[in-house]
């Protein structure tokens, strides 16, 4: 191991870094910790290269970046411009998270799988999966990560349903993933929805209740509701912070968002902790977030091929 030491310089598009991130960075193992604030994605190359340039090239892993923010598509866009900047053997490690949200996404979908395996055998494969909130930085991603391990995902909008379609155009785009989109704007178009969905994730607003027991006996297929919401009330009737494979009205399983949240820290935690000690350069992105959170969370689906 170089006795050179981890720097990590982490990038925020907003006001301020994350407070969440710094602290996350110091319980990983970095002393060194660098923030840089109102950055904008031209200048993604300029800060890359003098991070990159300023040690050895012996020494290049030790230096890693960290973006956050709270806009997706941004941040990803700007580790693209950072990946574009590095040549060998000049690489630094780069790692997305933006608002934490990657990680989050990757707990919520694998403790989601965790407990599909064990109510229906087939995992997410083929199964119907309902993301409320997607237009949110969670929402989104966790309908990513869904899809690409097969589940048949839409995307819904409490307000107008240009505003999904336009993300998952662009996660198309990206990923090449196929999403749907829906709008539930009131009770009748939530009903409306609910008969088709085997899983739904409530990715919301902090107390706000998407999914009321009204509306979730409307919900005959559903196998798994999983809420990412803390605050009081939950994201979905009944399911609480602390809940783990809660058996819910109707037969379905509550996962409540202190059980995702447990797993999000965990599987962050663990990513800072190699990045900081790698001797070779990492690219780390939600699909990474996703195969340790599988391990993490024992995932049976995430055992084998999928």
């Amino acid at each position: 191991m170089s006795d050179i030491a981890p720097i990590l310089h982490i990038i925020s598009p907003l006001r301020h870094v994350s407070p969440f991130d710094v602290n996350m960075a110091v319980d990983a193992g970095y002393t060194t910790i660098l923030p840089y604030q109102n950055v904008k994605l031209d200048e993604m190359m300029d800060l890359t290269q003098d991070m990159m340039f300023s040690r050895a090239p012996s020494h290049a892993s030790r230096t890693g970046m960290f973006i956050g923010g709270k806009d997706a598509s941004l941040a990803l866009d700007m580790a693209k411009e950072a990946r574009g900047a590095l040549f060998p053997p000049f690489q630094i490690s780069i790692f997305v998270d933006p608002a934490g949200s990657f990680t989050t996404a990757a707990a919520m979908i694998a403790e989601v799988e965790k407990k599909l395996v064990a109510k229906r055998g087939a995992g997410l494969k083929g199964a119907n999966l309902q993301v409320y909130g997607a237009t949110g930085v969670v929402g989104g991603i966790a309908g990513v990560i869904a899809a690409q391990a097969g589940a048949n995902v839409t995307l819904v909008s409490h307000r107008d349903v240009e505003t999904v379609q336009l993300k998952a155009a662009d996660f198309k785009v990206r990923f090449g993933v196929d999403l749907a989109s829906a709008a539930a704007r009131n009770d009748e178009e939530k009903r409306t929805l609910l008969p088709h969905a085997e899983v739904v994730l409530a990715c919301g607003k902090a107390g706000v209740q998407i999914l009321t027991a009204e509306h979730l006996a409307s919900a005959s297929r559903l196998a798994v509701a999983a809420d990412v919401n803390a605050v009081p009330p939950s994201g979905i009737a009944g399911v609480d912070a602390l809940d783990d494979g809660k058996l819910l009205s109707g037969g379905a399983l509550g996962i409540g968002a202190l059980t995702i949240g447990h797993l999000k820290y965990r599987v962050q935690h663990e990513l800072l902790k190699r990045m900081r000690s790698t001797e070779t350069a990492l690219n780390i992105g939600f699909e990474d977030a996703f195969a340790l959170a599988r391990t993490l969370s024992g995932s049976l689906a995430g055992q084998g091929d999928t």
